[in-house]
């Protein structure tokens, strides 16, 4: 079953296509969307109003403030040193790693094909930039872009429809 039994719908969220997605032991806020092709696993909370755009990956550890928005093809990372097996050779099960939690603030938004790396806050209004590489904290209010990505504006000093293009 795409939408698992398990998963907790807030008020007016919309799955606009609930046979296209995975999601399961997550949390979902008032009036929230998700588009097709999302996977959203267990321990994930969202918030109320947010969008979370078609292809994204949302893992374990991840916590999504109110407003936020997540473009489309969206990953991120909950383990700083993946691995399928342990030195001695056998497959990793869930007591060989660490969950590592990523914070995304209240109305955030991230560019498609981002991918946020575990671990990170992403502040308060943040705008990161479509393809941006997250591998540190991003400041409230901050424009990141770039591989990695890098602050390069405030969207208070800025019009949102001169944004810079990663």
């Amino acid at each position: 079953m795409p939408v698992a039994q398990n998963v907790k719908l807030g008020e007016g969220v919309r799955i606009f296509q609930p046979d296209l997605v995975n999601m399961y032991g997550c949390t979902l806020g008032d009036k929230t969307t998700v588009g097709p092709f999302v996977e959203i696993q267990a321990g994930v909370e969202i918030g109320k109003n947010c969008k979370i755009q078609s292809h994204s990956f949302l893992c374990d550890g991840v916590i999504i403030e109110d407003e936020v928005f997540v473009g489309h093809g969206v990953m991120f990372t909950n383990d700083l040193f993946p691995r399928s097996t342990n030195p001695d050779g056998s497959i990793q099960s869930a007591a060989d790693w660490t969950l590592v939690k990523t914070v995304i603030k209240r109305r955030a938004s991230i560019g498609s094909n981002a991918t946020i790396v575990a671990g990170i806050t992403v502040g308060e209004n943040a705008l990161i930039g479509a393809g941006a590489v997250v591998t540190k904290d991003v400041p409230d209010y901050a424009i990141v872009v770039g591989v990695p990505a890098r602050v390069v504006g405030d969207v208070r000093d800025r019009d949102p429809r001169e944004m810079p293009q990663a």
